[in-house]
């Protein structure tokens, strides 16, 4: 037999010698030769997909059909990982034309180090057509799993190719098996509807097993929100819609903690005893909503009057979804709940707590807690019966280093400010004349832009004196005065130094679309300056600040003002900001006027 084959520069002849041209000429090895890894030839030569190659070696020596590598891979494994499937073909021909029944059964379905076969790596790669040969030559091969314990059909579910999972499921006792005591229903909620349907036709009874934590297909895809996916497993398996995890959730619980509004709604539609479900705490899926911040299922819920009866469900410490709400510091929960007019707000727990107790211990912020205060109050929300001497101030933030820290800040904007009012007195608008007076003087605009900007350096100057020395220096809680007052200075120095710009603009100017362009720009300006800030603050609607400020229940209002004083000087102080900022855009209208 003369030369029938080259592979990477390797040639071989009938003498079962191989030579290696083109590196080292003259230097020769045997088909017994293997790699630092153990491979032999037909190893090389099977990942490559080389038939001839492939079957003029196992014609040469038979025993390299079952030789194993460090990893105890085969040939066959090779061929299989790179998804060859004419040379997986071929080396099971080669096996079955020369060898044993259990020689071949060894070859066929050996496993290498982590316990898989040549049908699972076919699987986890994706290899569609090696896994039909594979299924084609040896279909008992989808029974098994390798060392994890998992299944050549939830390893090609997790590779996402459907034409490998057609074939496996091909097979009647094929196994689903996958990690954790998941099987490959687990991992199809992930990779889509049409591959959830070919699990679910080939066996249904998968759509009830569960994973190491209890937890069914039905929990993984509720948590993902797949509408569709939802709906074909409950089309096919409704009661699994019922079952509870190690914690006692149902999907219902998943969806409503990952806040997936549609999935609970379309189970709810397919299972409306699902609303009933508790978990082993007694909270509702309504609970679990609340105590994520999830308002939309919230909303969800006080929309359906089906579901009325879970609004004031109480769990195994008595707290309602209310109670859980207040106390995740989430106001638009709080509020949808409050808005409802279906929520008890008088409810205790089992500690003797009504839900304006837990505001004090919720997590979030100062305003989030402002927010609370205020929509608790407008809906007459009371707090449980205590003395009063034993009420202690809200400190769930570090006021004092906030305020110090923040008027460090300020100071520095109002230096700046007061330093480019102080430079515009030198460089008025219209120049000087000859005799060292401002060519304007006696214009009412000019008069009205030194106005503007005596007021915002002297306003500027005194907020940073006030920030710097008497905010700073000052740590008793009545001394929020002056930190206020140096705030309400600086604001009031911003707007006349933009104000005395506009009026030095128009005292310099006779072009009136400029004029006209810049007074529309400066307004929008301070509106939309004012609306941002004002949404930032406002402790709550409009509506409700009004009423607590303005209100009649003396005694909450007095209950409030001792445990969360700043409420009410925050209250206060956003209805004084706006109607400081109505006069400034009032004013912008005026030396619009004026021009």
């Amino acid at each position: 037999m003369t030369c029938c084959g080259n592979f990477f520069g390797v040639q071989y002849d009938d003498r079962a010698t191989v030579f290696i041209s083109g590196i080292h000429p003259g230097i020769c090895c045997t088909t017994a030769e293997v790699t630092a890894e153990r491979s032999t030839l037909l190893h090389i030569a099977a990942g490559e997909g080389h038939c001839d190659l492939i079957t003029e070696l196992c014609l040469r020596d038979g025993t390299l059909l079952s030789s194993a590598n460090s990893w105890r891979d085969t040939p066959l494994h090779s061929a299989a990982r790179t998804g060859h499937a004419d040379a997986v073909e071929a080396l099971v021909r080669l096996a079955r034309s020369s060898v044993e029944e259990d020689r071949l059964r060894e070859i066929v379905g050996g496993r290498n180090s982590d316990g898989d076969t040549a049908l699972h790596l076919a699987a986890r790669h994706g290899h569609g057509e090696a896994v039909e040969v594979l299924i084609m030559l040896a279909p008992e091969l989808a029974e098994v799993v390798n060392g994890a314990g998992v299944s050549p059909l939830y390893l090609a579910v997790m590779s996402g190719s459907v034409r490998a999972v057609q074939t496996i499921v091909g097979c009647a006792n094929a196994s689903a098996a996958g990690p954790m005591s998941q099987n490959a229903l687990h991992a199809a909620v992930f990779k889509g509807s049409e591959m959830v349907s070919l699990l679910l036709g080939w066996r249904t009874a998968i759509a009830t097993d569960v994973d190491r934590n209890q937890s069914s297909p039905l929990h993984f895809a509720a948590s993902e929100g797949d509408c569709s996916i939802i709906q074909e497993i409950l089309t096919r398996a409704p009661h699994s819609a019922y079952m509870q995890d190690s914690d006692g959730l149902s999907a219902l619980h998943a969806a409503a903690l990952m806040g997936n509004g549609p999935a609970v709604k379309l189970l709810l539609k397919f299972c409306p005893g699902t609303a009933d479900i508790r978990d082993k705490h007694g909270k509702s899926f309504l609970h679990a909503a609340s105590l994520r911040g999830h308002s939309s299922i919230v909303s969800l819920v006080t929309k359906n009057r089906m579901l009325k009866n879970i609004l004031n469900k109480q769990d195994r410490e008595g707290n309602t979804a209310l109670h859980l709400a207040v106390q995740a510091g989430e106001y638009k929960v709080v509020s949808k709940l409050l808005s409802s007019g279906k929520v008890h707000v008088h409810i205790m727990n089992n500690a003797g707590h009504t839900p304006s107790d837990l505001i004090e211990n919720s997590t979030g912020g100062f305003y989030s807690m402002a927010r609370l205060v205020v929509n608790l109050y407008v809906h007459g929300a009371q707090f449980r019966p205590q003395r009063q001497d034993n009420i202690k101030e809200w400190a769930g933030q570090d006021t004092v280093k906030w305020r110090a820290a923040t008027s460090k800040n300020l100071a520095i904007v109002s230096t700046l400010v007061a330093t480019v009012a102080f430079s515009a007195a030198f460089n008025v608008p219209g120049s000087y004349g000859s005799d060292g007076k401002a060519t304007l003087d006696g214009n009412r605009i000019y008069k009205a832009f030194i106005v503007l900007d005596t007021i915002a350096m002297i306003t500027a100057v005194v907020a940073t004196i006030l920030l710097v020395v008497y905010g700073r220096a000052s740590r008793r809680h009545h001394f929020w005065f002056g930190f206020i007052f140096s705030m309400y200075l600086l604001w009031l120095s911003v707007l006349s130094m933009m104000l005395g710009f506009l009026a030095a603009i128009a005292g310099t100017s006779n072009m009136k679309p400029t004029l006209t362009a810049l007074s529309t720009l400066t307004y929008d300006g301070i509106y939309i300056l004012m609306t941002l800030l004002t949404g930032l603050t406002m402790p709550g609607s409009l509506k409700g600040v009004l009423r607590l400020v303005f209100g009649r229940q003396e005694h909450l209002k007095r209950r409030i003002n001792r445990q969360y004083p700043l409420v009410l000087i925050c209250a206060f102080n956003v209805l004084l900001f706006i109607v400081i900022n109505i006069a400034a855009l009032a004013a912008v209208q005026i030396i619009n006027k004026l021009s």
